[in-house]
């Protein structure tokens, strides 16, 4: 039986935290798959010019700056759509990595108000416009750090942690909706800022976390792996996919050569 072709609707995608890193690198994977991208960020500067590359090179961006922990703000960007087809919620990040004994409340606040309550934002905003589509996906880009513990990571466990129970609990509360639910949990990725962000902006430490592996997971990676989740059959729900480089056993178990 030939399917229904899908609906304009369910080819766009929203994507947060698109100005540099794995969102930037989604766009334009998700862009270059068919998808009509609306990329969304602090950065007004940096998604307008990833728009108009975009733009340029055949296909089509949208670009909307936005803080998704402003809830007021998620609400008027949400007017925007009648219908969707995918969220990815990719706005996170990490700060510091202090012991629980002396680490910054401030710190754990912010992480959390961006992994979880950005998430929540905007799943919530949109999940009837999803709906709608009739052919939904709402994928939260979590990390391993989701699924266990490190020393000098708590905040930012706790938070991914946040993230992948409400990925699981929205699975289980919409089954039977016509959105499924992706959660992408990567290891260690090297980027152009997450770690130099983490570390308030000091390149020693940050080149530290990435000292001695070969090979780290590049945004292009994760990007790929959540553009295929993206694009299976509508029937198929990639509930979790964890992905690591091969010199990464377990968050505390790292090879790194000499």
């Amino acid at each position: 039986m030939a399917t229904a072709a899908p609906s304009a609707a369910s080819r766009i995608a929203v994507v947060t935290g698109a100005s540099s890193g794995i969102g930037a690198a989604t766009a334009r994977q998700l862009a270059a798959a068919g998808y009509r991208v609306v990329l969304t960020a602090r950065r007004k500067d940096r998604i307008e010019a990833l728009a108009e590359e975009i733009d340029k090179a055949g296909h089509q961006a949208t670009a909307y700056a936005l803080d998704v922990t402003d809830r007021a703000a998620v609400d008027e960007f949400a007017t925007a759509f009648q219908r969707i087809g995918v969220l990815v919620n990719n706005a996170g990040g990490a700060l510091g990595a202090d012991p629980v004994a002396t680490g910054d409340p401030a710190d754990w606040r912010q992480m959390y108000e961006t992994n979880v309550i950005g998430t929540l934002n905007l799943t919530q905003a949109l999940l009837p416009k999803l709906v709608a589509s009739g052919d939904g996906t709402v994928v939260v880009v979590s990390s391993t750090a989701g699924h266990g513990t490190y020393e000098g990571g708590a905040g930012y466990v706790a938070a991914k942690h946040g993230a992948h129970v409400l990925a699981e609990t929205l699975r289980l509360e919409i089954v039977g909706q016509p959105v499924r639910v992706i959660e992408i949990a990567p290891g260690m990725v090297k980027t152009d800022e997450f770690a130099l962000t983490r570390f308030g902006g000091d390149t020693e430490k940050a080149e530290k976390v990435y000292q001695g592996v070969a090979d780290p997971l590049t945004a292009d990676d994760v990007a790929e792996t959540i553009t295929w989740a993206v694009t299976r059959p509508s029937h198929v729900n990639v509930d979790l996919l964890v992905l690591r480089p091969r010199a990464q056993a377990s968050n505390t178990k790292v090879h790194r050569e000499s």
